[in-house]
């Protein structure tokens, strides 16, 4: 009798404690009852815990995918040759792949085009934890990206401190202009 109370009440604490991680959900009536993956008749809602196949809708500030952009462009770019050096900095404007007269870039034309081949090239994806990068050294160049690209916000560093760095900084050689170092 003591062991059936102690699950018994062991399950009511289980029950509790899920209760209180999901605010305003009613317990279910048994612990053991699988999930329902179907929507609650009331709200229209899936239950707490239920799996789905869709995907989640994406955020409004999601990150550029990669392939062919519209090729519109307003980007502040800064490249510093070393950790003391001074600093290049320029505007890249582009309005369908083509540069607008305010560009301050040193070959905006060739950054226009790669812009609109691949607007992603100006925001690498994050590194995973457990990608392997190889360990070596391209130069002290670095290089910061911001502005907005086909209406996406664009924030991104560049360096070349491995060889992930390494393969971002050439997939934007074209953006990051001339002075963007001799790899």
């Amino acid at each position: 009798m003591f062991k059936q109370l102690s699950r018994a009440a062991l399950v009511l604490t289980a029950v509790a404690g899920l209760a209180a991680c999901n605010p305003g959900a009613a317990p279910s009536p048994s612990p053991s009852a699988p999930a329902s993956a179907s929507p609650s008749a009331s709200s229209g809602t899936l239950a707490p815990d239920t799996e789905t196949t869709a995907p989640a809708p994406s955020p409004s500030a999601a990150p550029l995918t990669a392939g062919p952009g519209q090729g519109n462009a307003e980007l502040s770019i800064m490249v510093k040759p070393s950790e003391n050096g001074a600093p290049s900095n320029f505007t890249l404007v582009c309005q369908n792949g083509v540069p607008a007269a305010e560009s301050q870039h040193p070959n905006a034309a060739t950054a226009c085009t790669a812009l609109k081949g691949n607007a992603a090239i100006v925001s690498p994806a994050t590194k995973a934890p457990d990608q392997t990068c190889t360990q070596q050294y391209g130069g002290p160049q670095q290089a910061t990206v911001s502005g907005v690209v086909d209406g996406k916000p664009v924030e991104a560093s560049f360096s070349l401190s491995d060889g992930c760095q390494i393969a971002a900084w050439n997939a934007a050689k074209d953006v990051l202009g001339s002075t963007a170092g001799a790899v």
